[in-house]
């Protein structure tokens, strides 16, 4: 087993086309991690096997996405001392919120960060947050995102104003 500072977890393929935008801005950053499919219900002694197994590799951050009962999340914080962030997954009956309310009402003691529905990418910006804390390199690497993020806006904004609303909206 490779060691990785980042477990990227989803219930279910389906759910990869979400969790897949965890990854890349991991890849961005240069963040180990592996991507795994399992499921808490239907293959509940290898999510226990596979929580013990993160555990050994002393992996730093969990990221789990999860939709409906999105129970995965909560289990992995409740078997693996790191931070787990919870991805809630957008379903069809009820448009993902039920999958928000699973991972961000967790019982007192077992803690799961939570983020936006079908938002992997911010689970990923909190994930290098946290490595960050320790590590210099990862930390500069997250200022220097988040100095595009402000150069961006800053850029549509003169754009906008030397244009104007129409013409902007034509090129949009």
């Amino acid at each position: 087993m490779k060691n990785i500072d980042v477990a990227i977890i989803m219930g279910s393929d389906s759910d990869l086309n979400i969790m897949k935008d965890a990854a890349k801005f991991l890849d961005d950053i240069g963040i180990s991690y592996e991507m795994k499919i399992l499921s808490v219900h239907r293959t509940p002694e290898k999510a226990t096997e596979y929580a013990e197994e993160l555990k050994q590799r002393k992996v730093k951050v969990i990221i789990g996405g999860a939709g409906g009962a999105a129970h995965l999340p909560g289990v992995l914080a409740a078997q693996v001392p790191v931070p787990v962030i919870g991805v809630p997954i957008h379903t069809k009956t009820l448009n993902g919120v039920d999958s928000l309310y699973s991972i961000v009402q967790m019982p007192s003691g077992i803690p799961v960060a939570t983020v936006a529905i079908n938002g992997a990418k911010n689970a990923a910006i909190l994930a290098t947050t946290i490595l960050g804390i320790s590590d210099e390199t990862i930390q500069q690497k997250l200022i220097d995102y988040k100095t595009s993020l402000k150069n961006a806006v800053i850029a549509k904004d003169e754009k906008l104003q030397a244009q104007g609303y129409e013409e902007y909206m034509k090129n949009m």
